[in-house]
């Protein structure tokens, strides 16, 4: 039967590509509701109603058949198992650029330890050796499914190294996480692309160093630009940085796509934008608080050591309408 089917329709009472098939799925669903009431109260009509019920579990079961193909089997495009962790350094200078590498730092050790596979794939480093940014793949199973509420700007309060009057300093780093699909909706005219490149820096071989391996692509409509170096060819790098900037260029179009469907859906937690605050680490009293569902924990050292399981998982909780 339809029914059975795994797919939550009110889901994608909203979405563009199959909104109109869900609203005559609900029509259909209303008219087997009076056929079946048809036969309750006039019995003599049965052999009538029982044949429209058939009729309409027979469309339901076609219309169900076509949204399936568009949506519903497209798990990939929902929860891919590759990922790119993009951190910033904000607000704060050296002291934000060390807590966007304490937060990549944590991310990955997180991936270890549910065996999930990493990669470097481009980092800009500074003065004190944090990251003025960092894009790190990672690889696994349910990776994009466990990590999407990471995305937006995460704080610390804490006494930097360097304060030598003992004040606590507030800075900040940005994080998205951003999913590599194997499907897409994005098409990418050649014509739009500027590609340049240059030789790499840092681990590699001497190689790296004397080839012209690292590509920057610049998707000319966006001003969206991408950078990998991480691969030995220059060739390898291009794939690569295609693929991250097809997934941040859908990442902007999902966005939007959700932002105008704010009005129609309560979401507490999201996947959110790059902008939006989202947790602070208070390193003097020992708290993490994540500001979207009010919650805090404490030990975090622990948590920034990558057991950030408990947030993960009560920011799942809290989307899911979970108590």
């Amino acid at each position: 039967m339809a029914e059975k089917k795994n797919i939550n329709l009110e889901e994608y009472a909203n979405d563009h590509r199959v909104s109109y098939l869900v609203a005559e799925w609900k029509r259909l669903t209303q008219a087997e509701k009076d056929a079946t009431e048809l036969i309750e109260v006039d019995p003599a009509m049965k052999e009538l109603a029982e044949k429209e019920l058939s009729d309409i579990g027979s469309q339901k079961d076609a219309l169900m058949t076509q949204i399936e193909s568009i949506v519903g089997g497209d798990n990939e495009r929902e929860w891919p198992n590759e990922v790119v962790v993009e951190v910033r350094a904000g607000v704060g200078g050296d002291e934000a650029a060390l807590f966007a590498e304490e937060l990549a730092a944590m991310y990955l050790k997180y991936a270890e330890t549910r065996g999930w596979s990493s990669k470097a794939l481009d980092e800009s480093r500074s003065a004190l050796g944090g990251y003025k940014e960092a894009q790190f793949e990672i690889k696994g199973e349910g990776v994009y499914r466990t990590l999407q509420y990471e995305t937006g700007v995460h704080r610390v309060q804490r006494v930097p190294a360097t304060e030598k009057a003992g004040r606590i300093h507030t800075s900040t780093a940005s994080v998205a996480i951003l999913p590599i699909y194997k499907r897409t909706t994005v098409e990418i005219n050649p014509a739009d692309l500027e590609i340049e490149t240059s030789r790499s820096g840092g681990a590699g071989g001497q190689n790296v160093n004397k080839v012209e391996t690292a590509v920057r692509i610049i998707h000319k409509p966006t001003g969206i630009d991408v950078k990998c170096t991480s691969e030995r060819s220059q060739s390898q790098n291009k794939e690569k940085a295609i693929k991250l900037l097809v997934s941040r260029i859908q990442q902007q179009q999902d966005e939007r796509e959700a932002r105008e469907r704010a009005a129609d859906r309560k979401q507490q937690v999201g996947t959110g934008d790059r902008s939006e605050k989202i947790r602070t680490y208070n390193f003097p009293q020992d708290r993490i608080t994540d500001h979207r569902i009010k919650e805090s924990w404490s030990n975090v050292p622990k948590i920034m050591n990558g057991a950030i399981e408990p947030i993960l998982e009560a920011l799942a909780k809290a989307e899911s309408g979970e108590t």
